[in-house]
């Protein structure tokens, strides 16, 4: 197998690379079963969550046993076409993330500040 001889030829992985996927434009009523079909021949999975609400469907995070097994997984199923929709696999990284989250909570306080004390940009006009 490919993840065999990854290990045994001491390749470095980059530093984004780790156990948890994170992907996207998934179909909003795909099955668990059928995640651990499409993800499961790349390796052991520890966990998947696949996004319920309004916000977050479509997406799910996937988690492997090995990162070997979670690079093979990005290498093969990125662009994999399931139900019209090519999806994408991407490493997780907190930090990025936070950032967004971060930023529309401050997006958030900013419109709850200026209609608090009636101040409008002037993009607003």
């Amino acid at each position: 197998m490919a993840t065999i001889s990854l290990r045994k030829g001491n390749a470095r992985l980059p530093p984004e690379v780790n156990r948890v996927l994170y992907v996207r434009n998934l179909p909003f009523n795909i099955s668990s079963e059928e995640m651990y079909d499409i993800f499961g021949k790349y390796g052991a999975i520890r966990q998947i969550r696949i996004g319920t609400n309004k916000d977050t469907r479509g997406t799910a995070f996937v988690v492997y046993e090995d990162i070997y097994d979670a690079k093979t997984a990005v290498d093969h199923l990125s662009g994999f076409n399931v139900a019209n929709r090519y999806l994408i696999v991407l490493y997780y990284q907190q930090a990025k993330m936070s950032k967004k989250v971060d930023q529309k909570k401050k997006e958030e306080e900013i419109a709850r500040m200026q209609e608090k004390y009636g101040v409008s940009t002037s993009r607003d006009k």
